[in-house]
């Protein structure tokens, strides 16, 4: 079976994934949708596909699923409106930056039957996804503590800054769901700290450049998690499990790992410069598993459940910062027998 794609939003993201499609000898990208009709035009020249419009895509009979890269106040919309026309969604994060909208969404995914994915692509990398196969099998005994260290290249610009949700639901998000990942249990405490100390435009759209967060699950297990939107040597990227026999890690990756000893010492290449590069076999090992739940029409993973916790940990980090104090999980997503959705 080829599964037949339509891109929705020929942005950044949405070239990122294209590739993925297009290098899958079992997808086929039919089309490409977006308000801009040169980034449209560009990915459907490049890949041979054709530019139509969102409307045509819904009634498409030659398209099975559609990858939304649109911005992320028209995620939720999409989803519903596709779920309705029968056709399997993959979303990059977050489905909305609304944690009722979220639900509401996910409730019209349930009723009509379709196939969710939310892009957490970090789950696919191989060196995370190693770090996970060693703890399931045993290999450090039992999870107790987590570390995650993601720092960007560079701060975005602070008109991105606005519309992006801040910080912990843009940037964070990601690491809210490795997290969950590897401890294996759900986290029932955040508490964070943030501040401005990259660009104060950063500050003055009402974000931080630079977070510390600490998540606890009930059973005592914990997970620390750093944050910021500068790191001068490059694409920052490690995690470390601590078990109670050992720890796995996953170190920083090059674009070539090579390392040169001479007179002057010892020398490395330098980093992956973005996700662009350092996660490119991530996205398409996602789009791959993607294919196959479509295949299968098994429940998909990451699903918009995951996604929504995801986002109710961004929530709660956010409100122990503005408050200073830590925050159960529960204060945003409501008394746990409100929580069906979950």
């Amino acid at each position: 079976m080829t599964v037949r794609f339509a891109l929705l939003g020929a942005g950044r993201i949405g070239k990122v994934h294209a590739k993925a499609v297009t290098s899958n000898p079992k997808a086929k990208l039919v089309a490409v949708a977006d308000a801009m009709a040169d980034a449209a035009s560009a990915i459907a020249a490049q890949y041979g596909a054709e530019i139509r419009t969102i409307e045509a895509i819904e009634s498409a009979s030659d398209i099975d699923a559609v990858i939304v890269c649109t911005p992320t106040d028209t995620h939720a919309d999409l989803i519903e409106r596709f779920a309705r026309a029968g056709k399997a969604i993959f979303c990059e994060k977050p489905v909305d930056l609304d944690i009722e909208r979220v639900k509401t969404c996910i409730r019209t995914v349930d009723e009509t039957g379709a196939t969710l994915m939310v892009g957490f692509n970090r789950r696919f990398d191989p060196h995370f996804q190693a770090v996970k196969a060693a703890i399931e099998a045993g290999q450090i005994g039992a999870v107790e503590m987590v570390t995650i260290v993601s720092r960007d290249p560079g701060a975005p610009p602070a008109d991105y800054v606005k519309r992006s949700g801040g910080i912990f639901r843009d940037m964070t998000i990601h690491d809210f769901d490795m997290a969950r990942f590897l401890l294996g249990e759900e986290i029932d405490t955040v508490s964070a700290q943030a501040s401005v100390l990259v660009d104060k435009a950063i500050g003055e759209a009402g974000d931080y450049d630079s977070a510390s967060v600490m998540l606890f699950t009930a059973s005592g297990k914990h997970a620390t998690i750093s944050n910021s939107r500068r790191a001068t040597y490059g694409y920052d990227q490690r995690i470390e499990v601590h078990g109670s026999e050992g720890a796995v890690a996953a170190e920083n990756q090059r674009p070539v790992s090579i390392e040169i000893a001479n007179a002057s010492g010892y020398t490395r290449p330098p980093l992956h410069d973005f996700f662009m590069t350092r996660y490119t076999e991530a996205y398409a090992r996602e789009i791959s598993a993607f294919i196959d739940f479509v295949e299968s029409k098994s429940p998909a993973s990451p699903s918009g459940t995951d996604g929504l916790i995801a986002l109710a940990l961004a929530d709660a980090a956010l409100k122990s910062v503005k408050e200073g104090r830590a925050v159960k999980v529960g204060e945003i997503t409501g008394p746990l027998a409100d929580r069906s959705v979950f």
